[in-house]
């Protein structure tokens, strides 16, 4: 039923929503540059890897060195912006409607955080993430690497459809409170270095 819901509300959403994400790729192409499409291998479920899509809100600026300057820097305001509503999140629908991902689940992070988690942690990957999940609606990216990893878990072990349908509707609101979209002082939110170093932070 999950999958079914995920195929067919996607398939849908990119048919109605394609005007809105051409527009805004055409901005990014005149206000950042190209490419205008953001692709990342993520880890899914169980842990097998695949290419997450985002519309770029950032540049590539580097230092002297040839490393990226701060998320602060390179968020440009057309990017804060497209992050204000999530409209950076929506090429995900096709990762949705291929079934990398799902509606509701943990949200993808980087795989490099995949030696980091611990036993419990680690559960948020025995379902597909999602572009939107119980972390995303009570706190998103203002709350602590371990409450999202708790919320995470807590929604694998008591997922159902009716939970999914609760936090969807929940989602809708907290975008357009534009809630919870960085932690205080960060552009976006700092990385996840395992969870001795997050307590000691």
């Amino acid at each position: 039923m999950k999958r079914l819901f995920d195929f067919t509300v996607s398939l849908i959403a990119l048919i109605i929503l394609s005007p809105v994400i051409l527009l805004t790729a055409l901005l990014i192409r005149w206000k950042i540059g190209s490419p205008v499409v953001f692709k990342q291998p993520r880890p899914g479920f169980n842990e097998q890897p695949f290419h997450v899509y985002k519309l770029r809100s950032m540049t590539d600026e580097c230092d002297d060195n040839g490393d990226l300057l701060s998320d602060d820097i390179r968020l440009t305001s057309f990017g804060k912006l497209m992050r204000k509503f999530s409209l950076d999140e929506l090429p995900q629908l096709w990762n949705v409607l291929k079934g990398d991902m799902s509606f509701v689940g943990p949200r993808p992070l980087l795989m490099e955080y995949l030696g980091l988690y611990d036993e419990r942690q680690k559960k948020r990957h025995d379902v597909r993430p999602g572009i939107t999940g119980w972390a995303q609606v009570n706190g998103r990216n203002a709350i602590s690497w371990e409450q999202k990893f708790d919320y995470d878990v807590w929604y694998v072990e008591n997922r159902s459809f009716w939970l999914d349908i609760k936090i969807l509707f929940m989602t809708v609101m907290k975008v357009f409170k534009s809630e919870g979209i960085s932690q205080d002082g960060q552009a976006t939110v700092t990385k996840f270095k395992g969870n001795s170093a997050s307590r000691r932070s």
